[in-house]
């Protein structure tokens, strides 16, 4: 039997950059959508990729809450989103931390990002093509998780995406957003020596899709 087409996706992290970022979701009515986020996502479903989330949550791992208090948020997510004609094709989450965690959850994992660990799940059980994939958040450890798998990040402002712009250009290797031309080839040089690097900024979520389809276009 032929092997159906892996299809493109936009892997979107959670906390900062679909909903508000509130220190540790740790109650269903903190959950608030950032406007345009559910449009984003509807362009997304649109275009014919894959809308994936990837989280870290590691409120599991300090005791804050449990994986299944985890799952009951994104449920409420897929419900929000849902009403806005907006719907997500899969979610996961990493609730470890290397030193903070607690019983089973104290570990260095795979699938906390920056590892790639979720993205390469995702590929394998969604059939992806992570080639022509890409990845939005609002922290360096998103794009970073993008650059090992092989995608473009796209790093946005909100959430804590202010405060990583900042560190970027305080360690001077901020370079602004890629545009294509003959600048590609010294940017994508940037981001060998640097994996944070994200190919371009946006204001928020539904900026970063809008850029990405623009990007897609021949």
């Amino acid at each position: 039997m032929k092997e159906k087409k892996r299809q493109a996706a936009v892997f979107l992290d959670r906390d900062g950059t679909i909903n508000e970022e509130v220190g540790y979701l740790d109650r269903i009515e903190k959950l608030r959508l950032i406007p345009g986020a559910a449009e984003a996502i509807r362009l997304i479903n649109k275009s014919g990729m894959k809308a994936v989330v990837v989280t870290n949550q590691s409120g599991v791992a300090r005791g804050m809450f449990d994986e299944g208090f985890v799952h009951q948020v994104n449920t409420r997510l897929r419900e929000m989103l849902r009403a806005e004609g907006a719907f997500l094709d899969g979610i996961y989450f990493c609730p470890h931390h290397p030193t903070e965690g607690r019983g089973n959850y104290l570990m260095s994992c795979d699938c906390r990002k920056p590892s790639p660990g979720l993205l390469l799940r995702a590929e394998e059980e969604l059939r992806l093509d992570l080639a022509h994939s890409c990845v939005i958040g609002d922290t360096l450890k998103d794009i970073e998780a993008g650059t090992r798998a092989g995608m473009k990040g796209v790093l946005v402002r909100t959430g804590y995406g202010g405060e990583e712009i900042l560190k970027l250009e305080r360690e001077g290797s901020s370079r602004g957003p890629l545009e294509k031309g003959p600048a590609a080839t010294s940017r994508d040089a940037v981001r060998q020596a640097d994996p944070r690097q994200p190919y371009y900024i946006a204001a928020d979520i539904l900026e970063a899709v809008q850029w990405i389809l623009r990007d897609r276009k021949p």
